[in-house]
């Protein structure tokens, strides 16, 4: 993957990552439990802190493949996102149970992602 598009991918996390955190502590916390609100944060860190590791490896693109691009690209989108919509779908009363199974698939590819690099390191 280049590293213009990684550490434009990194940015974008990175920036929704500032804005879904402000979103939360802010507009949700009228509105979540203190599970949900707690649940919601976990989406918002888990992404920017793969937001961080796409910026590095977007300065360090020798060390990048397009695979370790794509595990974390996708972990975080199945990872964090799901966990928005399951959290948002409870509070208002309809849960998308079907995004329950998604979250782990998403923490599987960050694993994945975290394991292209420990190959490549070597």
């Amino acid at each position: 993957m280049s590293p213009q598009i990684t550490l434009a991918t990194a940015a974008v996390f990175g920036m929704l990552s500032v804005i879904f955190g402000a979103f939360g502590a802010h507009a949700l916390k009228k509105i979540l439990s203190t599970d949900q609100l707690q649940s919601f944060e976990v989406g918002v860190k888990y992404q920017m802190y793969h937001a961080i590791v796409l910026l590095v490896l977007g300065f360090n693109s020798n060390n990048t493949t397009s695979a370790t691009y794509w595990c974390f690209t996708i972990g975080i989108i199945l990872f964090s996102f799901s966990i928005y919509g399951l959290v948002l779908s409870d509070a208002k009363g309809k849960k998308l149970r079907f995004l329950g199974p998604v979250t782990p698939i998403g923490g599987l590819f960050l694993v994945a992602g975290w394991a292209l690099l420990l190959i490549n390191a070597f």
